[in-house]
């Protein structure tokens, strides 16, 4: 028979699912009467666990928010996607300036663990690998973070002290569309008022945000995560490259994403053959040049050179080098 503590988390687990628990379900549920039910709700009450009761033909009891998290009841997939989360979380960067916190969490979720699942989980972290490097970039404040989401949701204007990539200062008003995790990094895009543009900010770069009063409306059928990829595919750099590439846009994107390059489909000009079908026009802008040429070859598709003409220079330097890399003869034993 279960003791009234294993009852009472038991009731604590119930509540946790979420919406109003009849008294009548709770006691089926746990196996003692309604006023038992009502006792050990006030057990939990009394732990400062926020349960409020409903009235009403469909009333019962839900658990409230409360000034302090109360007790997770987890079970063992909800802990184990908990943690696994929280670990991949922090392999690619996706976490606040508050780092230490998902290490804590999961410091504690690992210390009250049942030794069989604790023995599961270090199997399965023993053997996970990642095909990435550990994320080693900056990560936003928790206050702007939660403060620009806010925004976000209730459509208000915010005013952000940015700091540029240069270490020039600025205070802006921003008009904020939504949050875009790309590559690590926590971007917001949004319409900057002041100059009557949209524009990309790193959330890592903002040193505060605060609501002001007011709103504003968002553009319809706007989608900020693929305008951040076109911003940053788009921003100025040491050089612009203009291509040529034979192919689809779907075989185009495996080597040369969306952050990356912008492809434009140009029809054909009149009286133009068969021999332009299906060239796309690709821009991109980069600091380096060295890392094109090996994208191009990867690509293995046909491909011309618009500008700048020192790109055509490594790409010959690379078909050299493979030439000769492919006469060479292996070392006699």
């Amino acid at each position: 028979m279960a003791r009234p503590t294993q009852r009472v988390l038991t009731l604590l687990e119930l509540l946790q699912s979420g919406g109003i628990r009849t008294i009548a379900e709770l006691s089926d549920r746990l196996g003692v009467d309604g006023r038992t039910v009502r006792r050990y709700v006030d057990h939990l009450i009394d732990l400062d666990v926020p349960v409020e009761s409903v009235r009403g033909r469909h009333g019962g009891y839900r658990l409230a928010p409360g000034y302090r998290l109360p007790p997770l009841m987890l079970s063992d997939d909800e802990a184990l996607a908990v943690l696994l989360g929280l670990v991949a979380g922090r392999r690619a960067g996706l976490m606040t300036a508050a780092g230490a916190a998902s290490e804590t969490a999961a410091a504690k979720i690992r210390r009250v663990l049942p030794q069989r699942l604790a023995r599961r989980l270090d199997v399965v972290l023993e053997s996970l690998a990642f095909t990435a490097p550990p994320g080693d970039v900056a990560v936003p404040e928790t206050a702007v973070l939660l403060t620009i989401a806010d925004a976000v949701r209730h459509r208000r204007p915010i005013s952000i002290r940015y700091v540029a990539a240069d270490g020039r200062r600025s205070e802006r008003t921003l008009h904020a569309y939504g949050l875009v995790a790309h590559s690590g990094r926590w971007y917001v895009t949004g319409a900057d008022p002041g100059i009557g543009e949209d524009r990309i900010f790193r959330l890592d770069r903002i040193a505060d945000a605060r609501t002001l009063p007011g709103s504003f409306e968002t553009p319809a059928g706007l989608d900020p995560a693929q305008r951040v990829l076109s911003g940053l595919a788009t921003a100025p750099y040491r050089h612009e490259v203009v291509l040529r590439i034979q192919g689809t846009v779907d075989q185009i994107r495996t080597r040369l994403p969306a952050g990356v390059a912008t492809v434009e489909e140009r029809p054909p000009a009149d009286g133009a053959g068969h021999e332009t079908d299906g060239w796309l026009r690709v821009e991109v802008r980069a600091e380096r040049l060295d890392w094109l040429p090996s994208v191009l070859a990867s690509l293995d598709r046909p491909f011309v050179i618009e500008r700048p003409d020192e790109l055509r220079g490594l790409v010959m330097a690379l078909a050299e080098r493979l030439a000769a890399s492919a006469r060479r003869e292996a070392p006699r034993a």
